[in-house]
């Protein structure tokens, strides 16, 4: 493999990464300076701590997998780039979902406002967001950064990106069934209603509210 195409793979990979999680926690701070409350970046319980150890496990892989495989051979298991993988046509399809997951995440930052959390809180009170993409579907944001997170094979396919990419889906999917449960017993029919014509991850799919996808 060329390794100026590498190269350009890798710098993508951790621009897209650094970009991203410096948006988080601008996003963050500018909410709680907004509203005077927190964001729930903090775990609450068993279950969102071993959420949160997924994603800190994804989160490093997609910071560090730009240095582990630097030239091709990873510095430790599992990061060694698989050759028969890298292809120009991979490369530009890792670069499309890179830039439409990250022009999709501010889309949601818009549409949320300042209802924008990182967690789950039941004891706060929340409305129920239904513009810009949350008119299609329940969790786009998660939608565009999984759209992110499965770049990274694409750019840098190794068995620690495509663990990255399995793990991250545990977490979103288990993220996902979980916000609904709280929003279906903080709001009722109108979440009802609104399950009834979104799909979790797709747009217009035929749902029932509460069925896991």
């Amino acid at each position: 493999m060329a390794a100026d195409a590498l190269s350009l793979n890798r710098a993508v990979v951790f621009g897209a990464a650094a970009v991203y999680w410096a948006g988080v926690w601008v996003q963050a701070r500018r909410i709680r300076r907004r509203t005077g409350q927190s964001t729930n970046s903090r775990p609450r319980g068993s279950k969102e701590q071993l959420l949160w150890a997924g994603w800190l496990f994804v989160v490093t892989a997609w910071l560090a997998l730009p240095f582990l495989s630097a030239g091709g051979q990873g510095w430790m298991p599992g990061a060694d780039i698989l050759p028969a993988l890298v292809h120009p046509w991979l490369r530009a399809l890792g670069m499309a979902l890179v830039a439409a997951g990250y022009a999709g995440t501010l889309w949601c930052y818009v549409a949320m406002g300042n209802a924008w959390r990182m967690g789950v809180n039941r004891t706060e009170k929340t409305t129920l967001v239904t513009r810009g993409p949350y008119g299609f579907v329940r969790h786009p944001i998660y939608l565009f950064q999984v759209m992110m997170v499965a770049a990274i094979p694409l750019l840098l396919p190794s068995v620690l990106a495509f663990a990255a990419l399995a793990i991250h889906l545990l977490c979103v999917r288990t993220k996902a069934a979980d916000e609904e449960s709280h929003l279906r017993t903080l709001l009722g029919q109108p979440y009802a209603d609104y399950c009834a014509h979104t799909g979790r991850w797709l747009p217009r799919s035929r749902c029932r509210c509460g069925a896991h996808h």
